[in-house]
């Protein structure tokens, strides 16, 4: 007799209710797996804090199976120096998931491309061209415009506003002034944003499909039909924005300095790297990237700051001592600014844009801190238990910017990595430091920050890949008095 879909979940769900039984009744020191899902019965949203309570019970590192797929989770440091130095080369490919084939053109895009020729010539192109320090020339005209625009809307008291529109309109400009070389405002913005906040959503998503090939045909990947429907958009989006330039002609001229223009131009020279797939996953990276993910840290920075307003005076001080109040922050400021800084690293500690790192995948078998690990083995390093292991910090849940006055980032070794590491780092490292640093420090510099009310701000995680707050930052602000005579000077 065949089994309906209603008798198959009724034989798993009384397969995770004795499995929970069996694991309260026999303290078994590893985690237990069930026929078909594995270990995906004990994984709960958020999976970051899911993965870091089940290290804290079994190991910092764990070879589970999620279904069909073995997966390394790694929480512990020295486990993840392993991964990224003697094995690196090994990690360096990723795996073929339900996200990175609608997401990412099948895996052949930048993010979730193999290890090859090819991705690192697309590596060096991110490096050297598309995020060169040279290109954050329109960051300082971008803040003056957010300045002024806090500015025209709040003369005197204070007022209340939803910070987080404010960093994305910010962040957005620049990454599309840098690709396109224009604004993006009103629908276009608002059609951005809701497509990239559907993508992280939908990518930081546990999609059963991916470790349960049987559930496609079950009907258990509901979230298929949502991925592939952003992906659509995403894709006619981005082929709108070459079109676009390919029509204009700039790419022709040597003087053309967008990075679509750059792209098109070595597509000339070299098709068989820069086919159109390839620029739009490289176009997807940077706004991707560049965009939801800084705009996000900020939005934390500035919850966590507000939640502790002597903080908040310590960098506003600190911005007094070294800028004053007759001229603008500048970037040359900003490696002045220490405490700012600290205030930026501990931001990123407690709440790392990506908590899980992007995941890895063995081509050759390896050990890992003694461990065999498979070819084909998922590796997941979660950088948020490491990050908030209590024998790794002191207090790990306390917001302490001055911790980071006692450990350099060189001592701090891969118990805080924040952008990943190895040959798949961020490469938008520095761009991103550039752009939090100056900003954060502007918009305290112009204006006092305050919370709504007496409660403090809620710190509640939201859903999606890039950690985002539940609830978006709504704050009182108004014009600092000694600095009305710059911003009024920015009309």
């Amino acid at each position: 007799m065949e089994l309906s879909l209603y008798h198959l979940l009724a034989i798993l769900a009384a397969l995770v209710f004795i499995t929970k039984h069996l694991l309260q009744v026999l303290h078994l020191s590893k985690p237990l797996a069930i026929p078909i899902l594995g270990h995906l019965h004990l994984l709960r949203n958020p999976v970051h804090q899911s993965l870091a309570s089940i290290a804290a019970k079994h190991g910092h590192v764990l070879r589970l199976r999620f279904g069909s797929r073995r997966v390394l989770v790694v929480s512990s440091p020295s486990a993840a120096e392993e991964c990224f130095t003697k094995n690196d080369i090994i990690f360096a490919n990723r795996p073929r998931i339900l996200s990175a084939k609608h997401f990412w053109y099948d895996s052949a895009a930048f993010v979730f491309a193999p290890f090859t020729p090819r991705w690192r010539a697309h590596r060096r192109f991110i490096s050297l061209h598309a995020l060169s320090p040279s290109r954050l020339s329109k960051l300082p005209s971008e803040l003056r415009l957010l300045l002024r625009g806090l500015y025209s809307d709040n003369r005197e008291g204070f007022q209340k506003t939803e910070i987080r529109s404010w960093f994305f309109e910010l962040t957005v400009n620049i990454m599309m002034g840098m690709i396109t070389g224009k604004r993006y405002s009103g629908e276009e913005k608002r059609r951005l944003r809701k497509l990239l906040e559907e993508m992280f959503l939908l990518s930081g998503a546990t999609t059963m499909e991916d470790f349960v090939p049987l559930a496609r045909w079950l009907g258990f990947s509901s979230m298929r039909r949502r991925i592939e429907t952003a992906a659509k958009e995403m894709d006619e989006f981005l082929q709108g924005l070459i079109e676009e330039r390919r029509k204009l002609g700039k790419w022709k001229e040597n003087n053309s300095t967008t990075i679509i223009d750059i792209i098109l131009a070595l597509q000339e020279k070299e098709p068989e790297d820069y086919s159109d797939v390839d620029i739009k996953g490289i176009l997807w990276s940077l706004i991707s990237g560049g965009t939801e993910t800084v705009a996000g840290t900020m939005e934390w920075a500035m919850a966590l700051l507000v939640n502790h307003p002597e903080a908040m005076k310590k960098v506003k001080d600190e911005i007094g001592e070294h800028v004053g109040h007759a001229r603008l922050v500048m970037d040359s400021d900003i490696s002045k600014l220490r405490y700012l800084n600290n205030v930026i690293k501990e931001t990123l500690r407690l709440f790392p844009p990506g908590p899980l790192l992007v995941p890895h995948e063995s081509s050759e078998d390896c050990t890992v801190a003694g461990l065999h690990v498979p070819k084909g083995t998922m590796l997941l390093v979660n950088v948020y238990a490491m990050q908030r292991d209590p024998e790794l910090w002191e207090d790990p849940l306390e917001f302490k910017p001055e911790r980071f006055d006692a450990e350099s980032k060189g001592d701090l070794g891969y118990k805080y990595n924040p952008f990943g590491s190895g040959r798949r780092r961020c490469p938008g490292e520095t761009m991103a430091w550039k752009v939090m640093g100056l900003t954060l420090a502007a918009l305290i510099q112009c204006f006092q920050w305050e919370r709504v009310g007496e409660e403090l701000v809620d710190l509640s995680e939201g859903m999606g890949l890039t950690m985002p707050m539940a609830t978006h930052l709504e704050v009182m602000y108004k014009p600092c008095p000694e600095m009305l005579g710059v911003l009024s000077q920015l009309e």
